[in-house]
């Protein structure tokens, strides 16, 4: 029974959330466009569809990625797991103690970005618009890789406590270096590709996986040091992406080359 209410109290936030948006479309179509709606019912349909599969959808995070999250977060740094059952906790952490973490952390980071429908959408459209020299799935591994490897990063950062900034603001000196290097037409896409990885599948398990972290190492605090996962997760994808372009870029030269002496 407080199963169904609280998908109702979800849904109602759906309908609040989903219905602006609505407007706005159905509004400019209207008044500004002056052109009938196509099919109204099959648009009726659809939005009732929106509104149940998003509210399904923030219910199943809520009732199990949050939990999943925090407890294998929980589990992963738990004394008796990392030293035995017969060591107690130590006063000073140690990041190489926790080698499972950053192997969790990067197959959760490549997993959930792999499954990100939003990451699928840009990677097709790429696909479209290049003609197929970018290929759904190299872009969707390029990102999966860079998000894999920005939650493993900001998990050491996590256990070592060291400042986020020194991390975040070496990160884009390497991004401002690789712009000036990667061809041109594919900076705009490695750009976006870093915002499509903070969408409906990484960021509830990432969030979780951090504050988890940070309730469970000793001397860190969920408000500090819990946060900031997400900014790796953004970050990483558009240095994986642009280096996949200069490795097909280099790739082809080579190629190039080759048939020449050929």
């Amino acid at each position: 029974m407080d199963g169904l209410v609280s998908f109702g109290y979800t849904q109602l936030a759906m309908l609040r959330d989903v219905v602006p948006i609505a407007a706005i479309l159905i509004g400019f179509q209207i008044l500004v466009l002056r052109q009938p709606i196509k099919s109204p019912a099959q648009v009726t349909i659809g939005m009732v569809l929106v509104l149940l599969g998003l509210a399904m959808f923030l219910q199943g995070l809520q009732m199990a990625l949050f939990p999943l999250g925090r407890l294998m977060a929980a589990q992963l740094t738990a004394a008796d797991f990392i030293y035995g059952s017969e060591t107690g906790t130590p006063l000073q952490v140690h990041w190489l103690d926790y080698l499972w973490v950053y192997v969790f952390a990067a197959a959760i980071g490549f997993a959930t970005t792999i499954a990100e429908p939003a990451l699928l959408a840009v990677a097709i459209k790429a696909n479209h618009v290049s003609g197929g020299t970018i290929t759904v799935r190299g872009l969707r591994l390029a990102v999966a890789v860079g998000a894999s490897m920005g939650v493993t990063l900001g998990v050491l950062r996590i256990v070592t406590g060291t400042p986020l900034h020194w991390y975040i603001i070496s990160g884009y000196v390497v991004v401002i270096i690789q712009t000036t290097l990667t061809p041109k037409r594919i900076i705009p896409l490695a750009y976006d590709s870093g915002g499509v990885t903070t969408s409906t599948v990484t960021v509830p398990l990432v969030a979780a996986l951090g504050l988890g972290l940070a309730e469970t190492i000793p001397g860190r605090s969920p408000l500090l040091d819990g946060f900031g996962l997400i900014a790796f997760t953004c970050l990483f994808p558009i240095m994986s992406v642009m280096g996949y372009a200069q490795l097909v870029e280099f790739k082809a030269r080579w190629l190039a080359r080759r048939n020449r002496q050929d």
